[in-house]
């Protein structure tokens, strides 16, 4: 037998107004007019056929009608709400929402991804690019990875890897130009980098070269344009080890010199404490680990597509 209830956005409006005995506040809350709440209100009393509040000194009073009605609706929302929020819950432990930069993301996050997939089909994967912190209370991140000296206050810290930087360039510009047997022979090449701390001065000064003059600089934010720049024979980049891996690997990149710089720098999987050991935050940071340690090792993976 179907039920036979009124509409449910007069049921809201009456059960709001009878918590707070007051249509103006019902209106605050539901984020409507004070004039919606009054006409869905008369509307509902007009269904049910019986006044359910009384006006008394310019105050609002629950009607017998009102008193008999009110915890019946009260508990019933209470009852959807808990299901709705239940639901979310459930539903949210499918996602994994991971905050990343834009560079380890292209670079080596996202060719990577099917692997996790394979280990966890069940969970969907969502990727958001943010430069910034993460507020682990308030967006809706479940784990970042993010490049600094491991230490965000309020975070739990996983170390994955460290970043090595040394120039690379592509095999098609090395062929057009006079060979490169010394770090000052740069200095007939534009000089691309990135805006991080470590750059070319760290990089000629660890190895003894000082008053370069190269043919010209380009600067780019992101790390990762500057690998596509220098596969593009835009200049020499000065290439961050865990970002240029896989164009070296490919023969995309040719690296110049054995010698490299370790900066002080590295990647980290950062979560909220109270997010830390959930099983699906947990095994993409195991994964994580593990393929880390594999870049570190200079070992590739075998890429698992969908």
């Amino acid at each position: 037998m179907a039920r036979k209830l009124p509409p449910l956005n007069g049921l809201r409006a009456f059960e709001a107004a009878a918590r707070h005995l007051s249509f103006t506040q019902a209106a605050e809350e539901l984020f409507v007019t004070q004039a919606a709440i009054s006409h869905q209100v008369k509307g509902l009393e007009e269904v049910l056929g019986v006044a359910l509040f009384r006006r008394v000194n310019r105050g609002l009073l629950l009607s017998e009608a009102g008193q008999t009605l009110f915890p019946a609706v009260r508990e019933g929302l209470d009852t959807m709400a808990a299901a709705v929020t239940q639901l979310n819950l459930s539903n949210r432990q499918k996602v994994l929402t991971v905050s990343t930069l834009d560079s380890i993301a292209s670079a080596w996050l996202v060719p990577r991804l099917g692997n996790f997939r394979a280990r966890r089909p069940d969970l969907d994967v969502r990727l958001t690019m943010s430069d910034g912190l993460v507020d682990f209370a308030r967006d809706d991140v479940d784990l970042a990875i993010r490049y600094g000296r491991g230490n965000w206050p309020g975070c739990q810290v996983q170390f994955l890897m460290n970043e090595e930087i040394f120039p690379v360039a592509s095999p098609g510009l090395l062929a057009n130009n006079p060979p490169i047997e010394h770090p000052r022979d740069l200095a007939q090449f534009t000089l691309l980098h990135d805006t991080l701390p470590e750059g070319w001065d760290d990089w000629f000064r660890a190895h003894a070269v000082e008053d370069i003059t190269p043919k010209g600089h380009i600067a780019i934010a992101h790390s990762h344009i500057i690998v596509q720049a220098a596969a593009a024979g835009h200049g020499i980049a000065l290439g961050r080890g865990v970002l240029v891996r896989d164009a070296l690997s490919t023969g995309k990149l040719v690296r110049l010199f054995d010698a490299s710089i370790r900066v002080g720098y590295g990647y980290y999987a950062v979560a909220g404490p109270h997010a830390w050991d959930q099983p699906r935050i947990r095994d993409m940071r195991n994964w994580l680990a593990d393929e880390a340690a594999l870049t570190q090792e200079g070992r590739e993976p075998v890429f698992t597509s969908e």
